[in-house]
């Protein structure tokens, strides 16, 4: 038979009995290791039944077992926290990882500097053409001067009989660069001289450098040399002197006659035909702009200007080709 004890007895019961700490429960956490990546996100724990004192009471027992729980809660925070902070950190570390990985190697970059500095340079070279390219030369013809034209009686290579033209001409010219960067580069196409669709003469323009901004007469020596005419060279044969005025005797007396003095022959027509190269290295080799100037000159030969200046500045025409 059980009986209720008083407030008294239990104070002095507990007084009389040795004082020792209640078992508190011993909780074992497991966190997962670093290194793993297997993504658990939980923790297992393993904790003991909290053990009564002797003298303990349940009243005691649940505020001590409550209290214990809101420790372990605390703590259960922590380490998930602390978990969490871990894999946050991990995840990071192989983020950074990967990045490093996934970077562009050496090489490209490289290569990316040499296309792009190819393409820079083809657009500056670009550059550089598209201004040199407005800025052409200029040739004005000046004149041309005979001091040599003969036809004579001959034969070709093949024997046959014909008239024979040999010819010696000067032609004068003027060539300006207009270029305000750059120097050109002159050459020439055979300079022909034809008559009747047959070069009677030729010549040739020998290269030359003009610097930039400036201009030179250039002179062009045409020869020609027994160069058969086919039937074609009796305008180029000069005409025969005028026959002497008869002087009328004083013993005899009669009407005066007035002879009429030969007309002069007709002007012989001719033509000068030629292109004048010129090349301007801007940039070396790489940037060359080219101009081609052909020029066309029709002549009106009369032997009375034979060793003259022959005026040719309004009988030509330029063409950019």
């Amino acid at each position: 038979m059980m009986h209720t004890k008083t407030d008294s007895e239990v104070t002095s019961l507990v007084a009389s009995s040795p004082a020792r700490s209640p078992r508190r429960p011993a909780y074992f956490v497991q966190s997962p290791s670093r290194d793993s990546h297997d993504g658990e996100k939980t923790a297992t724990s393993f904790h003991s039944t909290p053990v009564l004192s002797p003298m303990g009471s349940p009243p005691h027992s649940h505020s001590s077992s409550s209290r214990f729980s809101k420790i372990n809660g605390s703590k259960r925070k922590t380490h998930a926290g602390d978990k969490k902070f871990a894999m946050i950190e991990e995840e990071g570390l192989l983020y950074d990882g990967d990045r490093e990985e996934e970077g562009l190697p050496r090489r490209c970059y490289v290569l990316a500097f040499i296309v792009g500095f190819s393409l820079l340079f083809a657009f500056f070279s670009l550059i550089l053409y598209a201004a040199a390219k407005p800025q052409k030369p200029k040739i004005s013809v000046k004149s041309i001067t005979f001091d040599q034209l003969k036809v004579q009686a001959g034969q070709d290579a093949g024997g046959i009989g014909t008239d024979m033209i040999t010819m010696n001409a000067t032609l004068r010219m003027v060539y300006r660069n207009t270029g305000t960067f750059f120097g050109v580069h002159v050459t020439s196409s055979p300079i022909d001289l034809s008559f009747s669709q047959i070069t009677i003469g030729s010549g040739t323009i020998k290269r030359f450098y003009q610097s930039r901004k400036s201009q030179r007469t250039v002179l062009v020596n045409m020869i020609g040399d027994k160069t058969p005419l086919y039937g074609s060279g009796s305008t180029l044969v000069p005409p025969p002197p005028p026959a002497p005025i008869p002087i009328k005797s004083k013993k005899k007396k009669g009407p005066i006659v007035i002879v009429d003095p030969p007309a002069p022959p007709a002007p012989v027509p001719m033509r000068l035909n030629f292109t004048v190269r010129s090349r301007a290295y801007v940039l070396g080799k790489l940037v060359q702009p080219k101009f081609y100037k052909r020029i066309v000159c029709l002549i009106n030969f009369e032997h009375k200007k034979l060793s003259k200046h022959i005026l040719l500045t309004n009988n030509c025409t330029v063409t950019s080709i």
